[in-house]
């Protein structure tokens, strides 16, 4: 084992193969610890403004300080203090010599740990969203587009009535307009934790301003705006209530739940090949099978999504278990599951976008697919047909039904194909009805409102919810694996 070699360390597949740079550098240690120096820089900035003896030197030091982190002193510094936030203190304070006295001045740890947090998560769900929007609109152009195009439905997995391909993808996007609408909610709702001391009763900053109640809530207010929150919350214990990682967190496991559900189906199609996601020119299916076309994007979304649901549970627990007015047994398991949550979510969403870009229908299968199940289920229209003809609603019944077993024979028993509509065509008795066959069976005719759903649907909802993203609408997803 090489040590100097980052090849011979563990590297978490959602950085090295699957979330996008951007959602990277949110959970970065880059991004944590810069904002951790800004979130000083302000604390200072408004103490000063409200009257502390804070000089516009060791704020100027300060800001010209903000992004230089020498990490490599911070690791050391951490090994000595045992202190994550200790240790940056002092590398800052390193590098801001007359700053250094009033560096996280009345704070504690949770002033940086908690309102950065708050901050990636606001940041986070902003990179989502748009992301969430472009997979609806792609799959609103889906669905207006084969919004007429029969397709058989199924129910217990098993053919039922038929409906339209497009009205299938609406129901996926009605799914993922929800998802919407929790992640904008979480983001609506998100609040700052501000400047609220080791307990939450804001005891030390009440000291700093000698019992000024009205200036320690100017100093909340004034960072709480510096960091672009427009409202704090009025009280916490030492953390924010960990309730808010869970609610931001059952957000993204509904999302997760979301994409499975649709690329579970778009599998499904897959394996009666009457729907494909985009497969590159050089791409292998298979190393031992040449011929196969897996939907492996697909494979790849359930796959993610399965472990956004399971973190659901970390935030459950953590929430449970915070003791009183906090306990630290939540550290370690936020690193782990805020940043996973996010980075899977972020993962998930362009590949998802990457497959509605490029699916593939094939109306010939479908069309084959219909022609074995439909003659089953036109044997109520053909039956309303030879009663107008004249004849008896229950002789007629008793013929189908004879007709319709022996044609279930030659599909079950003999793998042929149902040949019902010929033994139809070729009965004396139905002779009333024969000229009428082709429009008794005609596969649009037993769609019902489908496409009128379609339109009634992208106009209503759809189209309205997507006008906040209209400017982030055209990015392509592209995949590197």
């Amino acid at each position: 084992m090489d040590p100097s070699n980052p090849r011979c360390a563990y590297r978490s597949p959602l950085s090295s193969r699957y979330a996008s740079a951007e959602m990277q550098y949110n959970f970065s240690e880059m991004k944590k610890f810069s904002l951790w120096r800004t979130l000083w820089f302000y604390l200072a900035k408004a103490e000063k403004e409200l009257g502390l003896p804070i000089t516009e030197e060791q704020l100027s030091e300060m800001k010209a300080h903000l992004t230089d982190i020498d990490f490599e002193l911070a690791a050391r510094e951490e090994k000595k203090r045992r202190h994550d936030v200790m240790a940056h203190v002092h590398t800052f304070a390193a590098c801001c010599p007359a700053a250094a006295p009033i560096i996280h001045l009345g704070a504690t740890s949770c002033y940086v740990g908690d309102n950065t947090d708050l901050i990636v998560l606001r940041d986070g769900l902003d990179i989502l969203l748009p992301k969430l929007a472009r997979c609806i609109h792609r799959m609103a152009g889906f669905a207006e587009e084969h919004k007429s195009l029969p397709t058989l439905g199924f129910t217990h997995l098993q053919p039922a009535q038929l409906t339209t391909v497009g009205k299938r993808a609406c129901l996926w996007i009605s799914d993922l307009l929800m998802d919407v609408r929790n992640l904008q909610n979480c983001r609506g709702n998100l609040r700052f934790r501000g400047v609220k001391g080791t307990t939450g009763t804001q005891a030390s900053f009440l000291a700093l301003f000698d019992g000024d109640h009205s200036k320690v809530e100017e100093l909340d207010k004034k960072i709480t705006e510096m960091a672009g929150f427009s409202s704090s919350f009025t009280v916490t214990g030492q953390t924010y209530s960990r309730k808010v990682d869970l609610d931001v967190l059952s957000a993204l496991g509904s999302l997760g739940a979301t994409v499975h559900k649709i690329c579970t189906d778009i599998r499904l199609l897959a394996s009666r090949k009457e729907l494909e996601e985009p497969f590159e020119k050089d791409q292998i299916g298979s190393s031992a099978m040449p011929y196969k076309r897996n939907p492996m994007r697909s494979e790849r979304c359930c796959s993610l999504a399965r472990h956004i649901m399971v973190l659901v549970a970390d935030a459950q627990q953590t929430a449970a278990v915070q003791w009183l007015e906090r306990s630290l047994d939540d550290s370690a398991n936020r690193r782990l599951s805020l940043a996973e949550a996010f980075l899977a979510s972020d993962a998930v969403l362009g590949t998802l976008q990457n497959i509605c870009e490029g699916l593939v229908v094939y109306p010939k299968v479908i069309e084959r697919h219909i022609g074995q199940e439909l003659p089953f289920m036109a044997s109520e229209n053909i039956i309303m047909a030879m009663v107008k003809a004249g004849a008896s609603r229950q002789e007629c019944h008793e013929k189908i039904r004879v007709l319709s077993q022996e044609a279930a024979a030659q599909v079950k028993q003999l793998g042929r194909d149902n040949d019902m509509v010929a033994r139809i065509s070729s009965s004396p008795y139905f002779a009333p009805v024969h000229d009428q066959l082709s429009r008794l069976l005609d596969p649009a005719t037993f769609t019902g409102r489908a496409p009128q759903q379609v339109e009634k649907f992208l106009t209503e909802e759809v189209h309205p919810a997507l006008k906040p993203y209209r400017s982030e609408l055209e990015k392509v997803a592209t995949l590197e694996l």
